[in-house]
């Protein structure tokens, strides 16, 4: 079977997603199997496929159909302008949290040197983008699961960037090392109570460690603020992620802790998504 007709009839299977949507995830899909982009497989239409490839491009769909999230499937996720390895041991990225990186490319000049914490970093994607785009940054990488921190450390070593990083297994309010000019963090923030209303594949397949913010939503957002005060230098910055409803309540928790407000950032549905402040 050709590409063209392998991909119209398999796209058929994610009639659960928009149109446009089981296209793109198909093309994603078999683009894995057979080792090409997907712009190859726009332009070589009539190319025919084994059977082989054609048996596992079709667990692939398999998988996708049962709501397994295409990131997980690929083992990719792209954030900024890079791609890192993902895996369910980690959250999967969003579009949004791109502002956290946005933000702080903001704070300081391409030729400012600083070392910066991550709280609950995850993939390491929002702190090796930073490092990314500044090359006299370096920074530290903390969580509390141990399988995160492997997927951090290889995606540092993956963008070349190991030499500028350290991560570590801990809790933040456990965490001693160091003195940092600035702080990032997206915390878990979503209550327990509202868990069960979010996406299937979301409830199903990412860990429930990153999403949950405790019967409030803000008693992972509390903990962090508590520990950064202590960790952050005098003067020191601080860029949290919050959930859309959490702006109010976050900042006076900052205002408590001795922090000014800087900024709160909307994102891309102008809902407010970040804070930005300074510990006095």
């Amino acid at each position: 079977m050709n590409i063209k007709n392998l991909l119209n009839n398999y796209s058929k299977k994610l009639h659960f997603l928009p149109s446009h949507i089981a296209k793109l995830d198909s093309e994603i899909l078999l683009s894995k199997i057979i080792k090409k982009d997907r712009k190859y497989l726009i332009l070589n239409p009539q190319q025919e496929i084994n059977d082989k490839n054609i048996k596992l491009f079709n667990c692939l769909i398999e998988r996708r159909k049962n709501g397994e999230p295409i990131a997980y499937i690929v083992k990719n996720k792209e954030f900024w302008k890079n791609n890192f390895y993902i895996n369910n041991d980690v959250l999967i990225p969003r579009p949004d949290t791109e502002i956290l990186v946005e933000e702080t490319l903001k704070l300081y000049k391409p030729n400012y040197k600083l070392k910066v914490l991550e709280v609950g970093v995850g993939s390491g994607c929002i702190l090796l983008s930073i490092l990314k785009e500044r090359k006299n940054f370096s920074g530290v990488g903390i969580d509390v699961s141990k399988k995160a921190i492997n997927v951090a450390s290889f995606n540092a070593k993956m963008h070349h960037l190991e030499n500028r990083t350290m991560f570590y297994k801990s809790d933040v309010d456990k965490f001693l090392i160091g003195k940092y000019d600035l702080v990032i963090s997206n915390p878990p923030y979503i209550k327990y109570q509202d868990l069960k209303y979010l996406e299937k594949d979301i409830v199903e397949y990412e860990p429930m460690i990153a999403l949950s913010g405790g019967h409030d939503g803000l008693s992972k957002i509390t903990k962090v603020i508590n520990r950064t005060i202590v960790l952050l230098k005098k003067n020191g910055k601080f860029v949290l992620e919050i959930g859309f409803d959490q702006r109010d309540k976050v900042i006076n928790i900052l205002k408590n802790n001795n922090f000014y407000i800087n900024k709160v950032v909307k994102d891309y549905a102008r809902n407010d998504r970040c804070i930005i402040s300074t510990k006095l």
